[in-house]
């Protein structure tokens, strides 16, 4: 019995989705809830799973192509009796391909197709040899961090990934799905609201301390660390209760102030830029805050963000000090109306009561739409945030 294999329904405002990576071939034994192809969104990538144990035929969208919910991917031939010759036939393909072919998860293929890898030259460090991604990650960075002479390609690949000899390659590549909607976001932004900035600096000294004492107790009770972005949620959060207008959006010739707080954490990914959403931020403690931002890392680096994960929000924090940046100007994340920006920690010498003294400092960015958000109640946000994470134990008051 032949068992069509259709694109599912996309998530909602999602019009269609692109062919990214087929992970088998028409003839090969497929088993029930085996991820066969990946189809790639403006947002995240859907695997798409054989519902039956069997044998999968031809294939009806090849990679690349653009694809609507309900259509036809492949179909299925259901049955145990084809089996065999299934296994007979990947047997064959996998002696033709040689017994050194590495066998990848779907997120390393994903990675080392995106990076133009040939994973043969990864070592992999997993179980039976299997490559891991922080196998991949290790190997790219070993050759950004190669001598220049030894990054020189050959002529011959040179041709292979250029299309062009000489000594002043280009190529030309298609932008993912992602990153052409991160470019119509922030082009968005741009366009349709006034976008002003205003800096300040805050002593972390405090938060250091705080952590220092109760790291290893915190770490023990919880079973996650204690980071610096719990303490910049909660103060965001309560600096948004004090100052509702950077909590709302624009709306037409509406303004919609939102009387929750679900809090966008900007997270670099293989892909690109991500915002997951941290809902009812003000409803969770700081061990809820540091596992939600630590699960959002992983799945980012894995691609197994869900669409709902990715979907609304209220405010977002944005830290590019993880990337060593010491100062940048935020951009909004559409509609939302303030983008907080965390930077690089650094010693510097400060004034304390009249003293020259050392102390871990960060400078901290608001950007914010002035269609709705005045300067004095963007200055007195920041304010509010760097005054609560001076003093931590205003969060635990709030006050």
């Amino acid at each position: 019995m032949s068992i069509n294999v259709t694109v599912p329904a996309l998530p909602e405002s999602v019009a269609d989705a692109t062919i990214l990576t087929w992970h088998k071939k028409p003839g090969d034994a497929v088993s029930r809830d085996e991820n066969l192809v990946d189809l790639e969104t403006d947002k995240v990538v859907l695997e798409v799973p054989s519902p039956v144990d069997g044998i999968l035929g031809d294939i009806s969208a090849a990679e690349g192509e653009t694809v609507q919910a309900g259509d036809l991917l492949t179909a299925i031939q259901e049955g145990s009796a084809t089996q065999p010759q299934a296994a007979a036939s990947t047997a064959s393909t996998a002696e033709a391909a040689g017994d050194d072919e590495p066998v990848l998860t779907p997120a390393v293929r994903r990675l080392v197709k995106e990076k133009g890898i040939d994973p043969k030259d990864i070592v992999g460090t997993g179980k039976d040899g299997r490559i891991l991604k922080t196998d991949v990650t290790a190997y790219i960075e070993s050759l950004e961090s190669a001598p220049a002479k030894t990054a020189q390609p050959t002529q011959e690949s040179e041709i292979t990934q250029t299309g062009v000899e000489g000594d002043r390659p280009e190529q030309r590549v298609p932008m993912t799905r992602l990153r052409a909607r991160i470019a119509e976001r922030l082009l968005e932004a741009q366009q349709n609201a006034a976008i002003l900035t205003t800096f300040n600096e805050v002593d972390l000294q405090a938060i250091n301390d705080l952590r220092k004492n109760y790291k290893d107790k915190f770490e023990k009770d919880h079973e996650v660390k204690l980071g610096f972005m719990s303490f910049f949620i909660k103060a965001s959060v309560e600096a948004l209760k004090q100052f509702p207008a950077v909590n709302a959006s624009v709306d037409g010739k509406d303004i919609i102030y939102h009387g929750y707080y679900d809090i966008g954490i900007a997270v670099g990914s293989p892909r690109g830029l991500v915002v997951p959403i941290l809902r009812d931020a003000d409803q969770l403690g700081f061990a809820d805050t540091e596992k939600a931002v630590r699960d959002f890392g992983k799945k980012a680096n894995d691609g197994s963000l869900s669409y709902e994960e990715l979907t609304g929000g209220t405010f977002t924090i944005s830290n590019g000090g993880v990337f060593g940046s010491m100062l940048s100007t935020p951009i909004l994340n559409p509609p939302q109306s303030a983008i907080l920006g965390m930077h690089t920690i650094q010693q510097r010498p400060m004034v304390i009561n009249g003293e020259i003294k050392i102390r871990p400092m960060m400078y901290l960015a608001l950007s914010y739409d002035h269609r709705i958000i005045d300067g004095r109640e963007a200055v007195q946000f920041l304010v509010t945030i760097k005054n609560m994470l001076e003093d931590p134990t205003r969060l635990l008051l709030q006050v």
